[in-house]
């Protein structure tokens, strides 16, 4: 369901979003950022019948739950690459991980290059260890979504196309599987990654 933003600063953040959206800053890299939690690896307890003439697939109604999985994604808007990370939880430390490993997929980062990262108000994305590297990187600028407002984050579009295409009907006989089929889904898309297109203004 759609919830309206009560966030006060809600007029100069949409502002903010919708104008790297549409016009992004020159010689500068600008990536929406956001993680998928509670990906659960399930297992159903009799094989599915696949489609036949006449037939839908068929599937048990119960499942084994192996695990979860939590996704950190970078989308990259100017061309649709995205850089992606499977971790075990969603904690501040698995988001500075993940931060550094799109600081080592983007070397320009702290050489000269600027980089503006679109997330939301999530307590990891505001924890003290992320102010002290932000703080060491000057050249990253961290743009705020509103609260309630992550259909702004361009990033969720992509969760929900990997959501659709990938994970929903899969089968999974561990977190290990379900984590190789979400990197090779991953490394396909940016095989073909083309960028999302934002029309509305702000």
């Amino acid at each position: 369901s759609f919830r309206f933003s009560t966030d006060p600063e809600l007029v100069a953040k949409v502002t903010d979003v919708v104008g790297l959206y549409l016009n992004p800053p020159e010689n500068a890299v600008v990536l929406c950022v956001d993680e998928k939690s509670q990906i659960q690896a399930l297992d159903r307890t009799a094989p599915i019948l696949a489609m036949q003439p006449g037939l839908i697939e068929r599937r048990s109604h119960d499942y084994v739950r192996h695990g979860t999985s939590t996704l950190f994604a970078a989308l990259e808007i100017a061309t649709g690459q995205v850089t992606a990370g499977c971790k075990p939880r969603h904690r501040h430390q698995e988001f500075m991980a993940f931060l550094k490993q799109v600081a080592r997929a983007h070397p320009d980062i702290g050489d000269g290059a600027e980089f503006h990262l679109l997330m939301d108000t999530y307590a990891a994305h505001k924890h003290a260890a992320a102010k002290a590297w932000l703080a060491a990187n000057p050249r990253v600028i961290v743009h705020f979504t509103p609260t309630h407002a992550s259909w702004m984050n361009m990033v969720e579009v992509w969760f929900s196309i990997i959501e659709r295409q990938a994970i929903h009907r899969g089968t999974y006989r561990s977190v290990k599987d379900l984590n190789a089929k979400i990197r090779a889904f991953i490394d396909g898309w940016n095989d073909r990654s083309h960028p999302f297109t934002w029309t509305k203004t702000a």
